[in-house]
């Protein structure tokens, strides 16, 4: 057995599922040769879980957040009006297969024009997803059709059939005042912002869900929450009502799955463990069955776990992250071994593949 070929098969279980967790939907039969998984999040995050669960399975949705306010997709939700286009490209960017057809999709969508003109900065796929919106008239429809197009392996859905702009409340955000909590809008802002984020909550209160998002999340075998920008990608989810009305009740089992490093600006400073505790704070009824994390990204696996048994949850930890210099990302093999020894060894253990 080669280096990787047991890097790809280390996962290590440190503790049982609590009662709201595995434990208490364990009796649920097996019903499908693979698992169907709903990913949820946004940015480079998602990708990152997309690229990793459609090597295992093929029945997989990606519920994406539509909060994105800068760059192209700001560009084209204030000029036109529509949900911001980018995260969702990104997720069937991720989508794609590894041939040829997929490979170029792939690059195609994420194409960016540079020039001097209007064009310049736009992404194509967002361009495309925008112009079927327009021509269909029909959000779910019109993603359906780019991900045929691209030969996705999943579909991709927005989480709110409205774009919504999402607050913060932070303190120190001004330097100059350290103790003074103030309001932060648009998720641009809130993810490199200065100060502590104490909370964040969307505009407009109770948007609406997509439906066939909340349908599939009832429907699922196993949903995914993260990895991603936790304030602006991950918590977001939990604010549109529907949408956490339907995490609550589904009968799927939840992995939480963390990031590999505190990202600058929103989560600076933070533990694996503060990550628990903010989103139990955003949600407070919801409860998980797994917490996956990067063995090396966890100094104090004894306050991970105990955060981890508050919400139900066992604590997975695997080596996960992409060897190399600079930013810390996670490699999709690596991730899609632990993913797949979750959905064995939790609850429904039966031959996925």
């Amino acid at each position: 057995m080669t280096g990787r070929s047991f890097r790809l098969r280390r996962v290590r279980r440190l503790v049982p599922g609590g009662p709201q967790g595995a434990a208490a939907r364990a009796g649920r039969p097996h019903r499908r040769a693979q698992p169907k998984v709903v990913a949820l999040g946004g940015g480079r995050g998602l990708s990152a879980s997309l690229a990793a669960l459609r090597r295992i399975t093929g029945d997989l949705t990606a519920v994406v957040t539509v909060a994105d306010d800068g760059g192209s997709s700001g560009r084209l939700r204030d000029e036109l009006g529509v949900l911001p286009p980018g995260d969702l490209r990104k997720a069937l960017a991720a989508l794609c297969g590894d041939d040829d057809w997929g490979r170029t999709w792939s690059r195609v969508v994420q194409h960016r024009f540079v020039s001097r003109g209007e064009l310049h900065g736009h992404a194509v796929g967002n361009l495309l997803i925008v112009a079927l919106w327009e021509q269909l008239g029909d959000h779910v429809q019109a993603l359906d059709l780019v991900g045929k197009l691209l030969g996705a392996h999943g579909r991709v859905l927005p989480m709110s059939a409205v774009p919504l702009e999402l607050q913060a409340l932070v303190r120190g955000h001004d330097p100059a005042e350290p103790d003074t909590v103030s309001t932060v809008r648009g998720q641009a802002t809130v993810a490199l912002t200065p100060g502590e984020v104490q909370s964040v909550h969307v505009v407009p209160e109770d948007p609406p869900a997509v439906p066939e998002a909340v349908e599939a999340v009832l429907d699922a075998d196993w949903v995914v929450l993260g990895p991603g920008s936790w304030f602006s990608s991950v918590i977001p989810h939990l604010l549109v009502p529907e949408l956490l009305d339907a995490l609550q009740q589904t009968k799927a089992r939840r992995v939480l799955s963390l990031n590999l490093a505190p990202q600058p600006g929103e989560t600076e400073g933070f533990s694996p463990q503060r990550h628990l505790e903010v989103l139990a704070r955003h949600a407070p009824k919801l409860a998980l069955d797994v917490v996956l994390a990067d063995e090396a990204a966890v100094p104090d696996r004894d306050s991970l776990t105990d955060a981890a048994k508050r919400l139900g949850a066992a604590v997975e930890l695997a080596p996960v992250a992409a060897d190399g210099k600079g930013a810390p990302t996670h490699d999709p093999e690596l991730l899609a071994a632990a993913y797949d020894r979750i959905f064995r060894m939790h609850g429904r253990i039966g031959p996925w593949r």
